[in-house]
């Protein structure tokens, strides 16, 4: 005898499940429920979509507020630890001067020097008719760079005074123009 297969009850629970369904139904059902559900995930993909637009625009806004701040901050440093950038046009020219390979250049250049020291200390409020006067009101313990400034006045006064039988060498010319670059940086001039 053969033995036959013995199909548990429960397969023909299913077969006749599949055979006795009105499939019609079942395709309207899901068809609803795929309505639904694609309406849904619509609204919530505009949703996120609203929001990811509205958060690049927040994070744009923040970036510019945040790059402001960094250049504040930068600005901020840069006055407290930058050299204060204070160059004279006048003093630039002094020292084109003075670098020239001319006596007559480095003559002038020592003149204009000494122009330039007279305006700096009335302008700090030294008094006197010339300027040998405003240095000899002068107080050393203020004016530490005093005699710095005697020493260029009088290279200048021999300038003005012998005229062009006062030899001038480059060395000196330079020298003198160092201890005026002293006086105006202590002044703040330069």
């Amino acid at each position: 005898m053969v033995p036959q297969l013995q199909l548990p009850d429960s397969f023909f629970d299913i077969f006749d499940f599949f055979r006795y369904t009105a499939w019609d139904e079942v395709f309207a059902s899901a068809a609803l429920f795929w309505n639904i559900f694609s309406i849904v995930a619509i609204i919530i993909s505009l949703l996120f979509f609203a929001g990811m637009i509205y958060a690049k625009i927040r994070y744009a806004e923040l970036s510019d507020i945040e790059q402001e701040d960094i250049k504040r901050a930068e600005e901020r440093w840069a006055a407290q630890h930058a050299k204060p950038e204070t160059r004279n046009a006048r003093w630039e020219i002094i020292q084109q001067r003075v670098a020239d390979n001319n006596p007559e250049s480095w003559r002038i250049a020592i003149i204009e020097a000494d122009i330039l020291l007279e305006e700096t200390l009335t302008q700090a409020g030294y008094v006197g008719q010339s300027l040998g006067e405003k240095l000899k009101s002068a107080n050393p313990q203020s004016f530490k760079t005093v005699q710095d400034a005697w020493d260029a006045h009088k290279v200048r006064n021999d300038i003005a005074h012998v005229g062009s039988d006062f030899i001038l060498t480059k060395r000196a010319a330079q020298e003198t123009i160092v201890k005026f670059e002293r006086v105006f940086k202590e002044f703040g001039v330069i």
